[in-house]
């Protein structure tokens, strides 16, 4: 099998949902690091793979493809022949459609935003937390009666609210209270092939 090549950086949790799902599909893969704080992101050869400039971004052979959860949704599908990651049936794939909804929109301004403006000393805006706050308490009370996010089994909305979430204290955001979304977090890591993300100190 050919290598996949994932541009990331190790702060990102966009970029650790792939890093963390190539790892669980047990895919080969070279990781290469776009230093964001030198702007390698902006340089024209990154853009001409991003034009957004974020990370990440993969190279599957002849395929170059940003975004997280576009990525996890394209290795689910081109990978994971047990259909586990991603159901095949409407519905099932429309309920992890709702949590990636979710990584992309409030666990991203919530907790996400929360942690940089830590890790980059810029003030902390209260909504962050009041953001966080909802959302945990409705990702609590889903999990007291599942396992997972979506059924009995880990799939890629497990792996895209992972990061920001176990790396909300980070941001200043506790998880003492989400008794049931701490156990998810560890299941998670205890998946065969967990690899976790960098605890990060503050950058400047």
């Amino acid at each position: 099998m050919h290598t996949i090549r994932l541009y990331h950086h190790p702060i990102s949790g966009h970029a650790h949902r792939v890093r963390l799902f190539l790892s669980l599909l047990g895919l080969p893969f070279e990781a290469i690091e776009v230093n964001l704080l030198k702007g390698e992101q902006k340089r024209p050869e990154y853009l001409a793979m991003n034009p957004f400039g974020q990370v990440p971004v993969i190279q599957d052979g002849a395929l170059t493809l940003a975004d997280s959860n576009a990525i996890l949704t394209y290795l689910a599908l081109r990978y994971d022949t047990s259909g586990q990651w991603l159901p095949r049936d409407p519905v099932g794939a429309a309920l992890v459609q709702r949590w990636l909804s979710q990584a992309a929109g409030s666990l991203v301004n919530g907790p996400g935003n929360a942690r940089v403006n830590v890790l980059f000393q810029r003030p902390q805006d209260p909504r962050c937390a009041d953001i966080a706050a909802n959302l945990f308490k409705r990702v609590d009370d889903h999990l007291a009666t599942q396992a997972y996010l979506v059924g009995e089994q880990p799939t890629i909305a497990d792996i895209a609210m992972y990061a920001y979430t176990a790396h909300a204290p980070e941001g200043g955001v506790s998880l003492q209270a989400y008794a049931h979304l701490r156990a998810w977090l560890q299941r998670i890591e205890a998946l065969p092939g967990f690899v976790g993300m960098v605890r990060s100190p503050a950058l400047v």
